[in-house]
């Protein structure tokens, strides 16, 4: 999921958002939302507004009658993301089951809504003979945050997958990007600001059910072995460095273990971050900025975050 640093100091919402016009608004609309539930680190703060649309002519409609200076903010699983302890101004957008929907176009192409899962992916694939997607399987996230964030593991990149996407622009206009669009780099694209990606088109090549799933059990286990899955965490905290592994540099800087506050470096992963029970967000970034000090000291190299981190510093 993409998102700005915005460190504007806290002021209450107005009972009703300064929309132009509310028309025939359907979605849930929800002032001062809380967070925390609905991110893996279980921390931060609430959302001035927090929007669920109806469908897409909903999102349309209400991005169209949104005031053209609040800022729109998409959320997905709420994996790879940090909000900060003061909350997110103006309005986080959550595309529910309506942009949950994966079905196949012919031609080993998979039609996926912004809100659908990497596991419900992949396992379509699986189901429609579509291989070369596996690695979705192990992408905690959904289809908009991981088109916007070039999402990646196990030797797969959806630069490699995407055919185009289409995303709600900050006016409210549908537009469809393809893949080149986007210049894509690592863990990077360049998605227009405040724009919503609904729905994307994705590319494998034939292949067998049973092959395929054969892949995608060997990713599990490769994860479960491997990460901190049942700890409340983001995800790969760092990208890694050219020529660099990033766990290997926060462990060689003795960081394994760390901890702020209710925030620590998993034992199991190093470039990981947990929440053992009670940390805050600021505890997080600050184990996070920490162990970047850490590894600069150590090493020379600079790690640069891969999680993202929104909102308001409280």
């Amino acid at each position: 999921m993409g998102g700005v640093n915005l460190h504007a100091s806290r002021t209450a919402p107005t009972p009703t958002p300064p929309l132009k016009g509310r028309g025939s608004l359907r979605g849930k609309l929800s002032p001062n939302a809380p967070l925390a539930p609905l991110v893996w680190f279980k921390s931060g703060g609430a959302a001035d507004w927090l929007f669920e649309p109806k469908d897409l002519a909903d999102l349309q409609d209400f991005i169209r009658a949104l005031d053209s200076a609040m800022p729109v903010m998409a959320l997905g699983l709420g994996s790879n993301l940090i909000v900060r302890d003061g909350g997110v101004p103006g309005v986080v957008v959550r595309l529910g089951k309506a942009f949950a929907q994966v079905s196949a176009s012919g031609d080993c192409v998979l039609n996926c809504g912004g809100g659908a899962s990497g596991i419900l992916v992949s396992s379509t694939a699986r189901d429609m003979g579509i291989s070369g997607l596996e690695f979705l399987r192990s992408i905690p996230g959904t289809v908009g945050g991981f088109v916007r964030m070039n999402g990646g593991a196990y030797g797969g990149e959806v630069k490699d997958i995407l055919v185009d996407c289409d995303v709600v622009l900050r006016n409210g206009e549908l537009v469809t990007l393809p893949v080149a669009d986007l210049h894509y780099s690592y863990r990077h694209s360049e998605l227009p600001e405040g724009a919503i990606v609904v729905a994307a088109r994705f590319r494998g090549k034939p292949g067998e059910p049973a092959a395929i799933q054969a892949e995608m059990d060997r990713i599990s286990a490769s994860r479960e072995a491997s990460q901190p899955l049942r700890s409340k965490t983001g995800g790969s905290t760092f990208k890694n460095p050219d020529g660099h592994k990033a766990w290997q540099l926060v462990d060689e800087a003795g960081c394994r273990g760390l901890q702020i506050g209710g925030a620590q470096v998993s034992e199991k992963h190093t470039n990981f971050l947990i929440n053992t029970g009670d940390a805050t967000s600021a505890d997080i970034e600050a184990l996070g900025d920490e162990v970047r000090a850490r590894v600069k000291a150590k090493s020379g190299v600079d790690l640069h975050w891969e999680i993202q981190r929104v909102g308001r510093v409280k």
